[in-house]
C-alpha cells in the first residue's frame, strides 16, 4: 500500500462523516468517505484504503457483510477494520466482528481523542506491515535473481569474516596471562 493511502469513512448520515472527517484531520492522513456497503466495498476494491471505518448499519449491504467479503479476497483482507456501532455493548456483535478479524468496535458518539489515537496506531501498523512484505520481496527478487550476493559467512548477516583474522584495525592481540 502506498504511503498516500487513505482512511475510508462509512456511514450514511452526512453528519456523522464530517464529524469523524473532523476528528481524524489532524492525523494528516487522506480521508475519502462513502454513504452505503456498496460505495464502500467499490472504493476498497480499486485500491488505495489503508484503513476501513465502517458503520455496522448500512443501507444496503451491511458492515459486517463488508468484512466479510474484504476477508475473502487476498489484496483486502488484511486492510484494518474499524467497525462503528451505536448499538451499545453487543456481545454477540462483538463476538461476530472480532471473529472476523475487526480491529476494533468502538461505540458512537465517538470520543476523537480516542478515534485519532486508535485509527493512528492501526494505519501506521499496517503501513509498516505491507513495507516489510514488499522488502522481503524485493530481497527475494534479488536472491532468485543473483544468489552470488549471498557471499557472506554461513551465520554471519554483515558479510564481516569471524576468524582469528578479523579483528578490528589498531587492535591488538590479548596479552597472554603471565601469572
Amino acid at each position: 500500500m502506498p504511503p498516500d493511502a487513505r482512511i475510508l469513512i462509512v456511514d450514511e448520515h452526512e453528519d456523522t462523516l464530517y464529524a469523524l472527517e473532523s476528528a481524524l484531520a489532524p492525523l494528516g492522513h487522506l480521508l475519502a468517505s462513502a454513504t452505503s456497503g456498496d460505495e464502500a466495498l467499490k472504493q476498497v476494491l480499486r485500491g488505495r484504503v489503508g484503513l476501513l471505518l465502517l458503520d455496522v448499519r448500512l443501507p444496503g449491504i451491511s458492515g459486517l457483510e463488508v468484512v466479510r467479503y474484504l476477508r475473502r479476497l487476498e489484496q483486502t483482507q488484511h486492510i484494518p477494520v474499524v467497525l462503528l456501532t451505536g448499538f451499545g455493548p453487543d456481545q454477540e456483535l462483538a463476538a461476530t466482528a472480532f471473529r472476523l478479524g475487526v480491529a476494533d468496535l468502538v461505540p458512537k458518539p465517538v470520543d476523537p481523542w480516542t478515534l485519532r489515537t486508535k485509527v493512528r496506531y492501526l494505519y501506521d501498523a499496517h503501513q509498516s506491515r505491507l513495507a516489510l512484505q514488499q522488502e522481503i520481496r524485493e530481497l527475494r527478487a534479488l536472491v532468485k535473481s543473483d544468489p552470488a550476493h549471498l557471499d557472506s559467512a554461513p551465520g554471519d548477516p554483515h558479510g564481516e569474516p569471524d576468524g582469528p583474522d578479523a579483528r578490528v584495525p589498531g587492535q591488538r592481540d590479548p596479552q597472554p596471562d603471565r601469572t
